[in-house]
């Protein structure tokens, strides 16, 4: 069978869909968002795929897997083995690494410790591990006519006179040494002085190397080796004529001689953070530390007397604050005098402490303390942690340099480069590393043999990753940090490598977080995915690749209750030709287009920007204006706007604490603003009790009202008689969730409706309180448009529900359980609430990557709602890749050239008109596609 055939498909919105698609195909699904695409790719295809493995394991083997629910869905038929690539992060373990889940790590970790050279990690020099007759053979490679002197090493710089041992080697019948680089006999009076350092070594013997030698050379190496428990010297008296180096020390021990360290054999352990083996012992493998931050608990500008340590100030007329005034006075330091004036030796003693005891007054009691310093004091005052980590900052780990091993680990060497410089480097330059054959032509045959398998294996996986798009990263990069576009791209490249065919794939908008530039990268990936045998089936928007697709299937015509129909099933070049809205937007017939341009006069303006790979920049943000960050996706775009701007304005606009404080950063202009909002996609609850209702505040109006009512009167019923979060008017029974859990052992848990209320959250006597003909359920149970049309003549509530329409989301029903809403949704909810606020004025607005899973008539409102916003007085900065949006923007920042390290500057800023025509000349990318978006040549 080469095709999946869809019977009856009725989960969530689905309107018992019927349809055929191809299998080893190119499919993707779009439509309006909330149209039904992703359930019908992932809560029917992939769910009902998972549930028949799972299903064919036994009661015992599922009991440890996740449990899956049967779709709603008549049969599915032609069905193959299915994996899901969703837009979720990665990993929120700070141990984890891009290393370690694309599982190239691993083998870094096994190709290091089979071939890797051991290097003395405090002087530096190669540690050798040589059996005697390796170390035979080797000094048997020096040239015929070399004149040795062989010599076992038994004092290194040691203070002493060493009569014992001296008496000890004429007694076992040496004749000479070797004291301080000096030869001398033995048999003659020798006097060392006892406070300086010595180096002694017994000579075994002085001889040339020939053919008849080797046998005695041997013996003396076997000598030597035994004399000096593992060590021997070789030293070439006439080495410059003989053309080899003059000394020559070998060791059958993992040891360094001249520090007298000694190392352990190498494993692939040695190399692991999560080791004790390998772990830095400073940091225990993590490569960051915690420590106070100084700036969070001192005010520079303030004097001592005013509050310039901040967590004693709180503490006026407290034990600490006199303590530390007695302290300043005893000492002579000032405690009018602002903190940044006082010397640094004052500093010092007042953060640190001082042996000097100090007499003050307490309490009516006399006391004597030594000052202890502020930063002791903080420790012992907050020792929960939670409240000291509001005054804590990361820090790389001094031991490791944010490496996570140990120094002796770090030392190892393969092709000259230790593991540390590898995890440094770009994937596409570590690619370039591994693929240069001369880098590994060093290794002995044995060790190539051995090396061969790992580093196919390493080259194979870092080729996936630069070919979706992802050369820019770092293997040591904390996965925590990576978006979610880019997770479900490593998971691509980790697909690919694996080889399976016969699958199908199902991704959610994996173009997200991708430059136009990429996308076609991307669509190159997806279709050698395809190539192998594979299914690919991609929810996504994306004008590029829903052009690249072999068979598109359009759902809708509307969303929610409006969707959940397959308006079209075929080839792209069939969907142009239809009536669909999808089609509309291909073909040009619809465009997103609002060209204010509005002018640029207030400025906000950020300096001293140094952060990943941003290295000293400036750049300014134009006020009351809709700007576009722009550039390739790692150019930099979030480390200014996410991790710079939003937390620098937050501690200055929203008195937040709970900030992560970018040292050296000044921005001017902050004070022509009111607050900061991030609206970003996290979801607005995370229990079946949040809903859009409650989130905006409407729930609260429509409660309000039905406590108007004359039933509601009569019975003396309030406000919260309507909440399903408290007693007394919601259903016991099920605590106001309209749903039971029960628990079915190693079956799925079965959420059943409640029995006693129905599945509407309020007891009896709750419902019977009618407004205009529906109670309280009846009103959650509207969509966000009947509810609108339902409160017309109620403005509290009109205004809020408004915003919602206006984003788009009138589809959505206000009691919806908010964890089935994506993450585009709840940020649109989030947008709505923000809008139907009467104070907006004056406000930041910082948004990353709106568009993500928004249809092109979504982006349409989208850019809108954006409008409107700075309509009203506000700033809009959207980080973004969609070129709808960029090119509506008033003001573009454009970052690049490229990703990483190559990346962290502003390449182009203006209008999308100068940043278009000038797109040849500053390279910017996002130029070059806008250019052919606007038709400027």
């Amino acid at each position: 069978m080469n095709k999946i055939k869809i019977f009856g498909a009725k989960q969530h919105n689905l309107k018992n869909i019927n349809l055929e698609i191809p299998k080893n195909a190119l499919i993707v699904f779009t439509g309006l968002s909330g149209s039904g695409k992703s359930t019908l790719a992932f809560d029917t295809l992939y769910a009902e795929g998972q549930r028949r493995y799972i299903e064919s394991l036994s009661s015992y083997a599922r009991q440890f897997l996740d449990k899956l629910d049967k779709p709603e869905v008549d049969k599915i038929e032609g069905l193959t083995p299915a994996i899901a690539i969703e837009q979720k992060t990665t990993s929120k373990n700070p141990r984890s690494t891009v290393g370690t889940v694309t599982e190239i790590y691993d083998y870094l970790r096994l190709l290091y410790a089979r071939v890797g050279i051991q290097h003395c990690h405090l002087c530096g020099k190669p540690i050798s591990h040589m059996t005697p007759t390796d170390i035979i053979n080797e000094v048997l490679k020096l040239p015929h006519g070399s004149k040795l002197v062989i010599t076992a090493p038994l004092i290194k710089e040691k203070k002493g006179t060493f009569t014992d041992l001296i008496e000890s080697l004429r007694q076992k019948g040496y004749v000479r040494a070797m004291i301080d680089g000096v030869m001398v006999r033995l048999d003659e009076e020798i006097e060392l002085a006892k406070t300086k350092k010595h180096t002694i070594k017994a000579v075994i013997d002085r001889v040339i190397r020939k053919e008849e030698s080797a046998t005695r050379i041997a013996d003396d190496i076997e000598k030597a080796l035994k004399l000096s428990y593992g060590e021997v010297e070789v030293e070439v008296l006439n080495a410059e004529e003989m053309g080899v180096q003059k000394h020559y020390h070998f060791s059958e021990h993992l040891a360094c001689f001249d520090c007298k360290v000694s190392f352990e054999p190498l494993e692939p352990l040695t190399f692991s953070f999560n080791s004790p083996k390998g772990a830095c012992p400073e940091c225990d493998g993590l490569g960051i530390r915690y420590t106070l931050d100084l700036q969070k608990i001192i005010d520079e500008h303030k004097s001592i007397a005013k509050g310039a340590i901040k967590i004693l100030y709180g503490y006026n007329k407290s034990y600490y604050f006199n303590f530390l005034k007695a302290f300043c006075e005893s000492e002579g330091i000032d405690i009018n005098t602002p903190y940044e004036n006082l010397a640094e030796y004052e500093k010092k003693a007042i953060l640190y402490g001082s042996a000097q005891a100090v007499s003050f007054r307490w309490k009516s009691h006399n006391l004597t303390r030594i000052w202890p310093g502020v930063v002791k004091i903080a420790y012992d005052m907050f020792k929960d942690e939670k409240e000291l980590g509001e005054y804590m900052s990361e820090k790389v780990c001094d031991k490791c340099g944010g490496h996570r091993l140990k120094p002796q680990s770090l030392a190892v060497k393969v092709a000259g480069k230790g593991i540390g410089e590898i995890l440094d480097m770009p994937i596409e330059d570590a690619y370039a590393f591994f693929n240069e054959e001369s880098n590994f032509a060093y290794l002995t045959p044995q060790k190539q043999t051995i090396a061969a398998p790992i580093l196919k294996e390493i080259r194979e996986r870092l080729y996936f990753l630069v070919d979706v798009g992802l050369g820019y990263l770092t293997l040591g990069r904390d996965a925590r940090t990576i978006s979610g576009g880019e997770s479900q791209r490593i998971r691509i490249a980790s697909q690919i490598g694996s080889g399976l065919t016969g699958v199908m794939y199902v991704l959610d908008e994996p173009s997200i977080g991708l430059h136009e530039r990429d996308t076609l990268k991307l669509i190159r990936t997806l279709k050698n995915l395809q190539k192998k045998g594979n299914t690919v089936i991609v929810v996504e928007h994306d004008k590029e690749t829903i052009e690249a697709a072999d068979f598109i299937v359009d759902i809708g015509p509307g969303a929610g209750k409006f969707g959940g129909e397959v308006v079209f099933a075929g080839s792209v070049g069939d969907l142009k030709k239809s009536d669909t809205l999808t089609a509309k937007y291909l073909s040009g017939e619809k465009k997103i287009e609002y060209f204010y341009r509005r002018p640029q006069e207030d400025w906000l303006a950020i300096k001293n920007v140094t952060i990943n790979n941003i290295k000293n920049l400036e750049v300014e943000f134009p006020l009351k204006n809709l700007v576009a960050v722009t550039g390739v996706s790692g150019s930099g775009k979030s480390s200014l706007v996410l991790q710079t701007l939003l937390p620098v304005a937050k501690e200055a606009l929203n008195r937040a604490k709970k900030v992560k404080k970018i040292a050296g950063v000044e921005i001017e202009g902050l004070e022509k603003l009111d607050k900061v909002i991030y609206l970003d996609q996290s979801p607005i609850g995370r229990t079946p009790r949040s809903n859009p209702a409650t989130y905006t505040g409407v729930m609260d109006e429509i409660r309000a009202l039905f406590a108007k009512t004359k039933e509601a009167q009569l019975r003396g019923y309030g406000p919260g008689r309507f909440s399903f979060n408290v007693p007394g008017g919601r259903c016991e029974k099920c605590k106001g969730e309209g749903e039971l859990k029960i628990e079915m052992h190693f079956l799925p848990d079965i959420m059943i409706k409640c029995d006693a209320c129905k599945g509407r959250r309020y007891n009896e006597q709750t419902l019977e309180v009618i407004y205009k003909g529906k109670n309280i359920a009846d009103v959650l149970a509207m969509s966000v448009d009947e509810a609108l049309e339902f409160f017309k003549a109620i403005p509290k509530i009109q205004r809020k529900l408004q915003t919602l329409q206006d984003v788009g989301l009138g589809y959505i029903t206000l009691g919806q359980n908010a964890v089935t809403l994506s993450g585009g949704e709840a940020q649109r909810i989030k947008l709505a609430k923000e809008l139907s606020k009467k104070d907006t004025g004056n406000t930041l607005y910082i948004l990353d990557e709106p568009t993500t899973g928004l249809h092109f008539a979504d982006v349409d409102r989208l850019v809108k709602v954006l409008h409107s916003l700075v309509e009203l007085g506000n700033s809009v900065i959207v980080i973004e890749h969609n070129l709808d949006v960029i090119k509506n923007a008033d003001y573009i920042i454009d970052m690049g050239p490229e990703g990483g390290s190559k990346g962290g500057k502003v390449i182009a800023q203006g209008t999308p008109e100068e940043v278009a025509r000038n797109a040849k000349k500053s390279g910017s990318f996002t130029g070059e596609f806008l250019a052919k978006e606007l038709k400027i040549e």
